[in-house]
């Protein structure tokens, strides 16, 4: 039986983009991972140690996204090998990492990428 823990709209501060200017004021991000992992043992044990702890991909996601980037689909890819050298277990999932003021003359909610396997 497969499970899915959800983190969604982690909202960090972050220095990805192309732009100088990006990378020196900084921007706000929004994070969200859904990781799908084999869930019985952790609902019929209920210990931490046997789930994915939820809390520590956030500490992940905040340690990798400490580290700039020009291509937010380089920090997805970061985030991703992370989070898996972390929990082996885990047999797919989502992250969607949405820049919210991209330096564009236009208005919009984000830009994002978003890789699922």
């Amino acid at each position: 039986m497969s499970g899915t823990i959800e983190i969604n709209g982690l909202r960090l501060m972050a220095r990805h983009g192309v732009m100088a200017q990006e990378r020196a004021v900084g921007n706000i991000f929004e994070v969200s991972v859904h990781l799908r992992y084999p869930i019985a043992v952790a609902m019929e044990h209920d210990t931490l140690g046997d789930t994915v702890n939820y809390a520590e991909v956030v500490e992940i996601i905040r340690e990798v996204m400490s580290v700039p980037s020009l291509l937010l689909e380089n920090v997805v890819w970061r985030i991703r090998e992370a989070i898996l050298s972390r929990y082996p277990a885990i047999e797919g999932g989502m992250i969607r990492l949405a820049k919210l003021t991209p330096p564009i003359p236009a208005e919009m909610k984000d830009v994002a990428v978003r890789v699922e396997w």
